[in-house]
Protein backbone atom coordinates (compact mmCIF):
# COMPACT_ATOMS: atom_id res chain seq x y z
CA UNK A 1 0.00 0.00 0.00
CA UNK A 2 2.92 2.35 0.76
CA UNK A 3 4.18 2.20 -2.83
CA UNK A 4 0.73 2.95 -4.23
CA UNK A 5 0.07 5.94 -2.04
CA UNK A 6 3.56 7.27 -2.59
CA UNK A 7 3.06 7.31 -6.35
CA UNK A 8 -0.14 9.36 -6.22
CA UNK A 9 1.49 12.76 -5.49
CA UNK A 10 3.94 12.21 -8.34
CA UNK A 11 1.12 11.29 -10.72
CA UNK A 12 -0.88 14.35 -9.64
CA UNK A 13 2.07 16.71 -10.02
CA UNK A 14 2.81 15.21 -13.46
CA UNK A 15 -0.76 15.87 -14.56
CA UNK A 16 -0.54 19.44 -13.26
CA UNK A 17 2.73 20.02 -15.15
CA UNK A 18 1.06 18.76 -18.31
CA UNK A 19 -1.87 21.15 -17.81
CA UNK A 20 0.48 24.10 -17.24
CA UNK A 21 2.37 23.32 -20.44
CA UNK A 22 -0.77 23.42 -22.57
CA UNK A 23 -1.04 26.51 -24.78
CA UNK A 24 -3.95 28.91 -24.12
CA UNK A 25 -5.93 27.68 -27.13
CA UNK A 26 -5.75 24.11 -25.81
CA UNK A 27 -6.99 25.26 -22.41
CA UNK A 28 -9.91 27.03 -24.08
CA UNK A 29 -10.69 23.87 -26.03
CA UNK A 30 -10.57 21.78 -22.86
CA UNK A 31 -12.93 24.17 -21.06
CA UNK A 32 -15.41 24.11 -23.95
CA UNK A 33 -15.33 20.32 -24.06
CA UNK A 34 -15.79 20.13 -20.28
CA UNK A 35 -18.78 22.46 -20.60
CA UNK A 36 -20.49 20.10 -23.04
CA UNK A 37 -19.70 17.08 -20.87
CA UNK A 38 -21.13 18.95 -17.87
CA UNK A 39 -24.21 19.75 -19.96
CA UNK A 40 -24.74 16.09 -20.83
CA UNK A 41 -24.48 15.06 -17.18
CA UNK A 42 -26.70 17.79 -15.71
CA UNK A 43 -29.11 18.93 -18.43
CA UNK A 44 -32.05 17.16 -16.79
CA UNK A 45 -31.72 19.55 -13.83
CA UNK A 46 -31.64 22.73 -15.91
CA UNK A 47 -34.78 24.92 -15.87
CA UNK A 48 -35.41 24.48 -19.59
CA UNK A 49 -38.57 23.70 -21.52
CA UNK A 50 -39.20 20.13 -22.59
CA UNK A 51 -37.46 19.83 -25.99
CA UNK A 52 -40.41 17.84 -27.39
CA UNK A 53 -43.24 20.11 -26.17
CA UNK A 54 -44.81 23.04 -28.01
CA UNK A 55 -44.09 26.07 -25.81
CA UNK A 56 -44.90 29.01 -28.06
CA UNK A 57 -45.99 30.21 -31.47
CA UNK A 58 -44.39 28.39 -34.35
CA UNK A 59 -41.37 30.01 -36.05
CA UNK A 60 -41.09 32.71 -33.41
CA UNK A 61 -37.79 34.64 -33.73
CA UNK A 62 -35.33 34.89 -30.82
CA UNK A 63 -36.66 36.79 -27.82
CA UNK A 64 -36.26 37.04 -24.06
CA UNK A 65 -38.72 34.18 -23.63
CA UNK A 66 -37.07 31.96 -26.25
CA UNK A 67 -33.40 32.80 -26.67
CA UNK A 68 -33.11 31.00 -30.00
CA UNK A 69 -36.74 31.26 -31.03
CA UNK A 70 -39.05 28.36 -31.80
CA UNK A 71 -39.18 25.86 -34.65
CA UNK A 72 -41.98 24.92 -37.02
CA UNK A 73 -43.80 23.03 -34.24
CA UNK A 74 -43.41 25.74 -31.61
CA UNK A 75 -40.63 23.96 -29.69
CA UNK A 76 -37.91 25.97 -27.95
CA UNK A 77 -34.77 25.83 -30.12
CA UNK A 78 -32.37 26.71 -27.28
CA UNK A 79 -33.72 23.87 -25.16
CA UNK A 80 -33.50 21.45 -28.06
CA UNK A 81 -29.92 22.56 -28.80
CA UNK A 82 -28.77 21.97 -25.23
CA UNK A 83 -30.60 18.64 -24.99
CA UNK A 84 -29.06 17.69 -28.33
CA UNK A 85 -25.73 17.32 -26.56
CA UNK A 86 -27.16 14.25 -24.79
CA UNK A 87 -27.46 12.60 -28.21
CA UNK A 88 -24.32 13.82 -29.96
CA UNK A 89 -21.61 13.84 -27.27
CA UNK A 90 -22.09 10.29 -25.86
CA UNK A 91 -22.40 8.84 -29.36
CA UNK A 92 -19.11 10.47 -30.34
CA UNK A 93 -17.39 9.12 -27.21
CA UNK A 94 -18.72 5.64 -27.93
CA UNK A 95 -17.69 5.69 -31.58
CA UNK A 96 -14.18 6.98 -30.85
CA UNK A 97 -13.70 4.48 -28.01
CA UNK A 98 -14.82 1.55 -30.15
CA UNK A 99 -12.73 2.68 -33.12
CA UNK A 100 -9.65 3.08 -30.91
CA UNK A 101 -10.21 -0.31 -29.27
CA UNK A 102 -10.77 -2.24 -32.51
CA UNK A 103 -8.13 -0.39 -34.54
CA UNK A 104 -5.48 -0.49 -31.80
CA UNK A 105 -5.87 -4.23 -31.15
CA UNK A 106 -5.71 -5.13 -34.83
CA UNK A 107 -2.91 -2.66 -35.53
CA UNK A 108 -0.85 -3.94 -32.60
CA UNK A 109 -1.25 -7.56 -33.70
CA UNK A 110 -0.40 -6.60 -37.27
CA UNK A 111 2.75 -4.70 -36.37
CA UNK A 112 4.05 -7.11 -33.74
CA UNK A 113 3.49 -10.47 -35.41
CA UNK A 114 3.88 -9.45 -39.07
CA UNK A 115 3.65 -12.15 -41.74
CA UNK A 116 0.22 -13.34 -42.78
CA UNK A 117 -1.39 -11.56 -39.80
CA UNK A 118 -0.03 -8.25 -41.01
CA UNK A 119 -1.03 -9.04 -44.60
CA UNK A 120 -4.66 -9.88 -43.81
CA UNK A 121 -5.26 -6.94 -41.46
CA UNK A 122 -3.58 -4.37 -43.69
CA UNK A 123 -5.44 -5.55 -46.79
CA UNK A 124 -8.68 -5.12 -44.84
CA UNK A 125 -7.55 -1.63 -43.88
CA UNK A 126 -6.69 -0.81 -47.50
CA UNK A 127 -10.13 -1.94 -48.70
CA UNK A 128 -11.86 0.20 -46.07
CA UNK A 129 -9.87 3.39 -46.65
CA UNK A 130 -10.26 3.07 -50.42
CA UNK A 131 -13.72 4.65 -50.07
CA UNK A 132 -14.33 8.27 -49.02
CA UNK A 133 -15.35 8.18 -45.31
CA UNK A 134 -18.66 9.98 -45.71
CA UNK A 135 -19.73 7.80 -48.65
CA UNK A 136 -18.79 4.61 -46.82
CA UNK A 137 -20.64 5.73 -43.70
CA UNK A 138 -23.70 6.61 -45.79
CA UNK A 139 -23.62 3.24 -47.55
CA UNK A 140 -23.33 1.25 -44.33
CA UNK A 141 -25.97 3.33 -42.54
CA UNK A 142 -28.35 3.04 -45.49
CA UNK A 143 -27.83 -0.74 -45.57
CA UNK A 144 -28.45 -1.11 -41.82
CA UNK A 145 -31.33 1.36 -41.73
CA UNK A 146 -31.81 4.79 -40.09
CA UNK A 147 -31.11 5.24 -36.41
CA UNK A 148 -28.27 6.40 -34.18
CA UNK A 149 -27.23 2.84 -33.32
CA UNK A 150 -26.76 1.90 -36.95
CA UNK A 151 -25.11 5.24 -37.67
CA UNK A 152 -22.67 4.53 -34.83
CA UNK A 153 -21.78 1.15 -36.31
CA UNK A 154 -21.19 2.81 -39.67
CA UNK A 155 -18.88 5.41 -38.12
CA UNK A 156 -16.85 2.77 -36.26
CA UNK A 157 -16.36 0.93 -39.56
CA UNK A 158 -15.12 4.17 -41.11
CA UNK A 159 -12.76 5.15 -38.27
CA UNK A 160 -11.07 1.98 -37.01
CA UNK A 161 -8.55 1.70 -39.92
CA UNK A 162 -7.05 5.06 -38.93
CA UNK A 163 -6.08 3.71 -35.52
CA UNK A 164 -4.97 0.36 -36.92
CA UNK A 165 -2.42 2.08 -39.17
CA UNK A 166 -1.32 4.44 -36.40
CA UNK A 167 -0.86 1.68 -33.81
CA UNK A 168 0.91 -0.58 -36.31
CA UNK A 169 3.44 2.14 -37.08
CA UNK A 170 4.09 2.72 -33.37
CA UNK A 171 4.49 -0.99 -32.62
CA UNK A 172 6.90 -1.47 -35.53
CA UNK A 173 9.10 1.27 -34.10
CA UNK A 174 8.93 0.26 -30.41
CA UNK A 175 9.43 -3.49 -30.87
CA UNK A 176 12.95 -2.86 -32.23
CA UNK A 177 14.11 -1.18 -29.03
CA UNK A 178 16.62 -2.81 -26.73
CA UNK A 179 14.32 -3.33 -23.76
CA UNK A 180 11.92 -5.35 -25.95
CA UNK A 181 14.76 -7.51 -27.26
CA UNK A 182 15.94 -8.03 -23.68
CA UNK A 183 12.45 -9.14 -22.60
CA UNK A 184 12.30 -11.64 -25.45
CA UNK A 185 15.77 -12.93 -24.61
CA UNK A 186 14.64 -13.29 -21.00
CA UNK A 187 11.94 -15.74 -22.04
CA UNK A 188 8.84 -13.51 -21.97
CA UNK A 189 6.03 -14.75 -24.20
CA UNK A 190 4.92 -12.76 -27.27
CA UNK A 191 1.63 -11.56 -25.79
CA UNK A 192 3.32 -10.49 -22.55
CA UNK A 193 6.01 -8.62 -24.47
CA UNK A 194 3.35 -6.87 -26.52
CA UNK A 195 1.17 -6.01 -23.53
CA UNK A 196 3.84 -5.04 -21.00
CA UNK A 197 6.84 -3.80 -22.97
CA UNK A 198 5.44 -2.45 -26.26
CA UNK A 199 1.89 -1.11 -25.94
CA UNK A 200 2.51 1.26 -22.97
CA UNK A 201 4.89 3.23 -25.23
CA UNK A 202 2.48 3.40 -28.18
CA UNK A 203 -0.59 5.12 -26.79
CA UNK A 204 0.32 8.80 -26.87
CA UNK A 205 -0.15 9.40 -30.65
CA UNK A 206 -3.34 7.32 -30.59
CA UNK A 207 -4.88 9.32 -27.74
CA UNK A 208 -3.92 12.64 -29.35
CA UNK A 209 -5.47 11.54 -32.64
CA UNK A 210 -8.61 10.36 -30.82
CA UNK A 211 -8.96 13.79 -29.19
CA UNK A 212 -8.79 15.52 -32.55
CA UNK A 213 -11.15 12.99 -34.16
CA UNK A 214 -13.85 13.48 -31.54
CA UNK A 215 -15.18 16.65 -33.15
CA UNK A 216 -15.03 15.04 -36.59
CA UNK A 217 -17.18 12.17 -35.34
CA UNK A 218 -19.73 14.66 -33.99
CA UNK A 219 -19.74 16.32 -37.41
CA UNK A 220 -20.15 13.01 -39.26
CA UNK A 221 -22.98 11.93 -36.94
CA UNK A 222 -24.74 15.22 -37.62
CA UNK A 223 -24.20 14.73 -41.37
CA UNK A 224 -25.85 11.31 -41.28
CA UNK A 225 -28.78 12.71 -39.32
CA UNK A 226 -28.99 15.63 -41.75
CA UNK A 227 -29.69 13.25 -44.65
CA UNK A 228 -32.05 11.08 -42.61
CA UNK A 229 -29.69 8.20 -41.76
CA UNK A 230 -29.07 9.11 -38.11
CA UNK A 231 -31.39 10.12 -35.31
CA UNK A 232 -35.11 9.89 -36.01
CA UNK A 233 -37.53 12.79 -35.39
CA UNK A 234 -38.57 14.23 -32.99
CA UNK A 235 -35.20 13.62 -31.29
CA UNK A 236 -33.38 16.93 -30.61
CA UNK A 237 -30.24 15.82 -32.44
CA UNK A 238 -28.07 18.56 -33.91
CA UNK A 239 -27.93 17.20 -37.44
CA UNK A 240 -31.68 16.67 -37.71
CA UNK A 241 -32.28 20.17 -36.33
CA UNK A 242 -30.01 21.67 -39.01
CA UNK A 243 -31.87 19.63 -41.61
CA UNK A 244 -35.12 21.21 -40.48
CA UNK A 245 -33.56 24.66 -40.52
CA UNK A 246 -32.24 24.13 -44.05
CA UNK A 247 -35.81 23.88 -45.34
CA UNK A 248 -36.77 27.19 -43.70
CA UNK A 249 -34.10 29.60 -44.89
CA UNK A 250 -35.66 32.74 -43.44
CA UNK A 251 -36.06 31.16 -40.00
CA UNK A 252 -32.29 31.13 -39.58
CA UNK A 253 -32.39 30.59 -35.82
CA UNK A 254 -33.53 26.97 -36.18
CA UNK A 255 -30.17 25.88 -37.58
CA UNK A 256 -28.05 28.52 -35.84
CA UNK A 257 -28.09 26.91 -32.39
CA UNK A 258 -27.10 23.36 -33.36
CA UNK A 259 -24.68 24.69 -35.97
CA UNK A 260 -22.83 26.74 -33.36
CA UNK A 261 -22.85 23.76 -30.98
CA UNK A 262 -21.17 21.54 -33.56
CA UNK A 263 -18.69 24.32 -34.40
CA UNK A 264 -17.66 24.74 -30.77
CA UNK A 265 -17.12 20.99 -30.29
CA UNK A 266 -15.06 20.66 -33.48
CA UNK A 267 -12.90 23.70 -32.65
CA UNK A 268 -12.48 22.63 -29.01
CA UNK A 269 -11.21 19.16 -29.85
CA UNK A 270 -8.95 20.52 -32.60
CA UNK A 271 -7.41 23.08 -30.22
CA UNK A 272 -6.98 20.49 -27.45
CA UNK A 273 -5.51 17.89 -29.79
CA UNK A 274 -3.05 20.39 -31.28
CA UNK A 275 -2.00 21.47 -27.80
CA UNK A 276 -1.41 17.91 -26.60
CA UNK A 277 0.57 17.13 -29.75
CA UNK A 278 2.78 20.18 -29.23
CA UNK A 279 3.44 19.23 -25.58
CA UNK A 280 4.36 15.62 -26.33
CA UNK A 281 6.42 16.58 -29.38
CA UNK A 282 8.52 18.82 -27.16
CA UNK A 283 8.92 15.98 -24.67
CA UNK A 284 10.10 13.57 -27.37
CA UNK A 285 12.49 16.03 -29.00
Amino acid sequence: MADTTASLPGQTSGAMRLVRKLPPTAMIGALILLFWIFTVLTIQFWPLANPLDMVGRRLQPPSAAHWLGTDALGRDVFSRTMHGAVWSIPIAFLVVACAVAVGSVLGALSGFFGGWTDGIIMRLVDVTVAFPPILLAMAVAAMLGPGLTNASVAMVIVWWPIYARLMRAQVLEVKEREHVEAAIAGGAGPLRVLRVHVLPLCWTPTLINATMDFGQVVLLAASLSFIGLGAKPPSPEWGSMISEGATRFYSWWIAFGPGMAILTVVLATSFLGDGLRDVFDRRSS
